[in-house]
């Protein structure tokens, strides 16, 4: 199958696992950074020594000693040595990310990420199409904030609204899988944008007054502080959308965009929870209604079971449906790759009624296998498949 560029299997897998491992250590410190001075803003209470230009103070127990945290309305008077950042977290995690979309997703277009039977698109169209979002995503958020930052709710339900048409739209240019990892990355995008282009420049403000003697801008803080709630609220949705590959019943499903949508709105509404949590106010309705929408929508996209009447399936046609469809990659000796993903082969009848359970879910419910139907199986013989399961899986 073509590629861009052709990498040793082993090559690109130490290259998916060494960029995936950084990406998740970075990502960690990074969230829990962010989710730890967001926690600490929550925890503050007025300072006793508010002459100095403290703004609040919080008293934290960790590790067997106690801490005493400070923040400053704006500035302190003199600036300390030495002063830590908080910016490479960020950098490296969305580097490594996009590294990561490029191992995986930009070098195996043709697997990944197109789907013929969505949209017809080379993989330089596609790889175009997707370093064109993430640079407009940042671009629109950012212009939406500068116009809307007075007005915080109509900012969330405006970048909503362009988030589910970003969505539905992708879902018709690139497959399931593909389509989650792209918002994922784009919503990645907006978050280390604002760290790059507004929080760490904020910060390099303040400082510099400081060290020309002038007093800081307090509008600074203000900019950087919103923005950094941004990221906040984002954290979870973006942190599904990483997960999101290894659930095929969600990107798989025929309304895989809406899906998407109404769980980066529940992880945003859980976010929310905590932060007020943070604060003193325990909204047990914010938890009780995530849950409530989780299950509805577990019910709602739950596959249909292929109904087992009609004339009964026989076993040589499945094998030839497999053989035709399936066998390419996953057999002892496979055309399309070099060896059989996870080790599953459906060389034999036994195989085939062996992972049965797997073809329901992917090949029938799901439809993400074959990836990027790169096989062309058609919809009659997915049905053929399900209906054949749904008879028992029966082999000679």
């Amino acid at each position: 199958m073509a590629t861009l560029l052709t990498l040793d299997p082993y090559a690109t897998d130490w290259l998916n696992l060494l960029t995936r491992w950084l990406h998740v250590i970075a990502g960690i410190v990074w969230i829990g950074s962010s989710f730890y001075f967001i926690a600490l803003d929550n925890h503050l209470r007025p300072p006793k020594d508010a002459d100095k230009g403290v703004g609040g103070e919080a008293w934290e127990i960790h590790g067997g000693g106690f801490y005493q945290v400070q923040k400053y309305k704006v500035a302190p008077e003199v600036l300390p040595e030495p002063l830590h950042w908080f910016k490479w977290e960020a950098y490296t995690t969305w580097l490594s990310g996009f590294a990561l979309l490029v191992v995986l997703y930009y070098l195996h277009a043709n697997e990944f990420m197109i789907d013929k039977s969505v949209a017809d698109l080379s993989p330089i169209e596609a790889i175009l199409i997707s370093v064109g979002l993430l640079a407009a995503s940042w671009l629109v958020y950012d212009a939406l904030c500068r116009a809307l930052d007075s007005r915080p709710l109509v900012l969330a339900a405006t970048l909503l609204a362009l988030i589910t048409l970003a969505a539905w739209g992708i879902s018709h240019l690139f497959s399931g899988r593909a389509t989650y990892i792209q918002i994922g990355a784009m919503i990645g995008t907006m978050m280390v944008g604002n760290v790059f282009f507004v929080i760490i420049p904020a910060h390099w403000e303040l400082v510099r007054a400081k060290q020309a003697g002038r007093e800081p801008d307090p509008a600074w803080n203000e900019r950087a502080k919103l923005r950094s709630v941004h990221n906040n609220y984002l954290t979870l949705p973006v942190v599904f959308t990483m997960l999101s590959n290894h659930f095929p019943f969600t990107y798989g499903h025929s309304y895989s965009w809406l899906i998407l949508v109404v769980l980066l709105v529940i992880g945003a509404w859980v976010r929310h929870f905590f932060n007020l949590r943070q604060t003193g106010r325990t909204v047990w309705a914010i938890p009780v209604s995530a849950a409530i929408a989780i299950a509805v929508l577990a019910i709602l996209i739950r596959p249909q079971s292929e109904s087992a009447a009609g004339a009964t399936v026989p076993f040589a046609t499945v094998a030839r449906i497999v053989d035709q469809r399936c066998a390419a990659c996953h057999s002892v000796h496979p055309t399309l790759v070099s060896t059989a993903p996870l080790g599953l082969t459906l060389d034999t009848p036994a195989e085939i009624q062996r992972y049965a359970p797997d073809i329901r879910d992917l090949a029938v419910n799901s439809k993400t296998m074959p990836l990027g139907n790169a096989t062309h199986m058609t919809d009659a013989e997915r049905q053929t498949l399900g209906q054949w399961i749904a008879q028992g899986a029966k082999i000679p």
